[in-house]
């Protein structure tokens, strides 16, 4: 049964870093694709940032750009989003989620996340606050 773990959340003051990260059971990354997601309380969920499981390729939404980096590492079945520069505004609970590989790019998965990404982690709680 596929399974998606996300930890590394937590309460962090503006400017600050955290990595998330996604643990995948299941399923093997290689042939699969992953996002991140966030949703911020009484907004809708969005797509941060798409990684291919199966080349590394990588795609990034407006909100991420610059401040955030996905990254994979396939040994450990797990794809990471490293964050910096943390604002206010970056609070929510983040999600990973996974979708199988396609014969696509990367940059149309993350441009119709709902087609694609189908398994979700239980999301972890990212706090910006001083």
């Amino acid at each position: 049964q596929l399974q998606l773990v996300e930890s590394g959340g937590g309460l962090v003051q503006p400017g600050g870093s955290l990595r998330l990260s996604c643990v995948g059971s299941g399923f093997t990354l290689d042939n699969y694709a992953i996002a991140w997601f966030r949703q911020a309380p009484g907004k809708e969920r969005e797509v941060i940032s798409c990684i291919s499981g199966r080349d590394g390729t990588k795609a990034y939404r407006n909100s991420a750009q610059g401040r955030f980096t996905i990254s994979r590492d396939n040994a450990k079945n797990t794809v990471y989003l490293q964050m910096s520069s943390l604002k206010p505004e970056d609070t929510a609970v983040y999600y990973c989620a996974s979708a199988q590989w396609r014969i696509t790019t990367i940059e149309a998965m993350c441009n119709f996340p709902k087609v694609f990404f189908d398994s979700w982690g239980q999301g972890t709680q990212v706090t910006v606050s001083s």
